[in-house]
């Protein structure tokens, strides 16, 4: 079974930047047809999904972050980052990471992923 394991969540202001770090228990996602992404959820508000990357380093965003956050990873060390800057109130939420071995392309999709961290949190307010 596959864990995964966020930190970096915390309480910032307007136009502030974090980075949110996600370890994975296992190499696992330099296997081909392996995904990994980072999903968003505010009180009220569905799963929404952020970034993503496949195994063959194609990244996808949602509209609203491209030009502000970018999704990588670091192989040797099996962690999957998000870099987040110009932070505004409305991405505030839980970041869940997620990932899945039968994901050929990049997806934002909550169902194509089977494994899935427990969240940390990002708050944006001033």
């Amino acid at each position: 079974q596959v864990q995964l394991v966020e930190s970096g969540g915390d309480s910032v202001q307007p136009r502030g930047s974090l980075r949110l770090s996600c370890v994975v228990s296992e190499h696992y996602y330099s296997d081909s047809d392996t995904c990994m992404a980072w999903f968003r959820q505010a009180p009220g508000n569905n799963r929404e999904g952020v970034a993503a990357i496949d195994s063959y380093g194609n990244t996808k965003y949602v509209g609203s972050v491209k030009g502000r956050f970018t999704i990588s990873q670091d192989n040797s060390k099996n962690i999957l980052y998000l870099q987040m800057n110009d932070l505004r109130p409305e991405d505030t939420g839980t970041y869940s990471c997620a990932t899945d071995d039968l994901c050929p392309v990049a997806s934002l999709i909550p169902g194509d992923y089977g494994n899935w961290g427990q969240g940390t949190q990002v708050t944006v307010s001033s």
